[in-house]
């Protein structure tokens, strides 16, 4: 709703002498509409910022800090989402490093059919292990600080690895910091061990899915995507992970291949399965795609094939040989 599809309020009051009222009464009643008129254009002008979106509810903790966000609006998302669930979920990008001193580093990103709280209810739910087929059982769960829209929990797990014939399960204790403000997690190993570092951050923001509907105008805020869509334009979400794993002492070659490929394709697990989570709520059927070709980075770390990851190491090794031959 905007405030030229509103009531337009047109006051004339330059015709003093014909209205019958006297000029000093006449300037009052004027003045007293302009004002009713100032305050209402005021009140259209915020409805129309507030269009296809609920009232949002305040919950507020520690003094002056506060929270805001909207069950209705999340419910009106996912209503949307229900109407209209067409979506083509696409595979996760997954880019493998291995920097010196560590197992490896995973960024990831995937995008999601359902807005960002959806998406990270999933993520943050305790029972979660009902989604990730890779959790095992949650073995325990603290909340040690509870602010409302932040927690930091300390949880214990048991996590399931696959990888080529061998499969197994292993006890991951974290810290998790999560925070529904910007919708991100971030978690941490709290003692060394076998891992020297493990630690990560996932993240969600808003995907305008609909922004065609606003064209020519783009919005850069949730806000603006609603006016111009009327609260009709579906919010997707752009999910993101970084993982960093750095053990006690690194094992060559290719132990540390198949820890790699064990890492990827366990966080492919979590992501796919989120995926399907998403389209089971919004309604759609999940059909996992293939990654295409150069979508993960790590070749070696995810080839299947031990003779070919020797001959994709040996290729990716030759290069930088020569390159070290030439600069002498």
């Amino acid at each position: 709703m905007s405030e030229s599809e509103g009531t337009k309020f047109i006051l004339n009051v330059g015709k003093n002498e014909k209205n019958g009222f006297p000029r000093g009464l006449n300037h009052g009643i004027s003045k007293f509409f302009v004002q009713i008129q100032s305050v209402v254009k005021s009140r259209l002008s915020r409805l129309a910022k507030q269009d296809g979106m609920s009232l949002v509810r305040s919950v507020k903790r520690n003094g002056n800090r506060s929270v805001c966000y909207s069950e209705a609006e999340l419910n009106e998302q996912l209503q949307a989402w229900r109407e209209n669930p067409s979506w083509d979920d696409k595979p996760p990008i997954i880019k493998v490093t291995a920097p010196k001193g560590s197992l490896c580093n995973l960024n990831v990103e995937v995008d999601a059919g359902l807005p960002p709280d959806a998406v990270y209810n999933i993520v943050i739910d305790p029972d979660n292990r009902r989604v990730f087929k890779n959790i095992k059982e949650v073995i325990s769960r603290k909340v040690l600080i509870d602010e409302g829209h932040r927690q930091v929990v300390d949880l214990d797990q048991a996590a399931v690895w696959k990888f080529l014939w061998w499969s197994g399960t292993i006890s991951v204790n974290v810290l998790v910091d999560q925070n529904r403000e910007d919708h991100s997690l971030k978690f941490k190993q709290p003692k060394t061990g076998f891992m020297k570092k493990f630690e990560g951050c996932w993240r969600v923001e808003p995907l305008f899915v609909d922004e065609a509907m606003c064209y020519p105008f783009k919005p850069s805020t949730k806000e603006e995507y609603n006016a111009c869509t009327r609260g009709k334009g579906r919010i997707g979400s752009r999910v993101s992970l970084e993982q960093i794993l750095e053990p006690a002492i690194v094992p060559p070659p290719p132990i540390s291949w198949y820890l790699r490929g064990i890492t990827s394709r366990t966080v492919e697990m979590l992501i796919t399965d989120m995926l399907a989570e998403t389209a089971r709520i919004r309604g759609g059927g999940y059909q996992p795609q293939k990654s295409k070709p150069g979508e993960n980075l790590d070749l070696v770390g995810n080839t299947t094939d031990i003779k070919e990851r020797w001959m994709l190491h040996r290729r990716k090794a030759k290069p930088s040989h020569k390159r070290l031959l030439t600069s002498k």
